[in-house]
């Protein structure tokens, strides 16, 4: 007796999950450029930690002194949350972009494979700091993320400067 009532409502939970990840594939794929940048989390900049990691000559970050350019746990977050943002932008390139000239597969590969290390970096990070504060092993993480979301960046500006030029400025000056 209890056991088709268990059926039931496992899949009525599961026609319910399903049902609900279609309409956010769908609400997904009608966005638009300006929909995918008000997305984006302005409140925190990687201004500090790209200068840090990849413009300035003769700087180099470490993972002690990263921690503090991440801005800890809350900047650790933003890069999360606009990692997926960056992913959907790059989907969004390669979608729209014109025959004549197709996104590099490979740049889009990367990507993606960046986007999913960012929020593992930055998943562990936040479990190391609320775990045991401020460890090596947070501050090496963070320091992964912050480098891993620096390299996603340019790569999303690569392809946007070849499919999508007049969005260019609002980008930069949104990362």
């Amino acid at each position: 007796m209890l056991l088709p009532l268990l059926q039931v409502i496992f899949l009525g939970a599961l026609l319910l999950y399903l049902a609900k990840w279609r309409g956010s594939m769908r609400r997904r794929s009608i966005k638009s450029w300006d929909q995918l940048f008000c997305q984006l989390r302005t409140d925190w900049s990687a201004h500090a930690v790209c200068d840090q990691l990849l413009w300035s000559e003769g700087m180099s970050a470490t993972h002690e002194n990263i921690w503090d350019k991440v801005n800890g746990p809350y900047g650790l977050w933003v890069m999360y949350q606009n990692a997926r943002v960056l992913l959907e932008m790059a989907d969004f390139a390669a979608k729209h972009a014109s025959p004549d000239s197709p996104v590099d597969p490979l740049l889009l590969e990367s990507i993606r494979t960046d986007a999913m290390q960012i929020r593992l970096y930055v998943l562990m990070a936040i479990m190391q700091y609320g775990l045991h504060a401020i460890t090596a092993g947070a501050r090496i993480n963070a320091w992964r993320a912050a480098e891993t979301y620096v390299l996603m960046s340019a790569r999303l500006t690569r392809i946007m400067q070849e499919h999508a030029a007049l969005q260019l400025p609002t980008f930069v000056a949104a990362m």
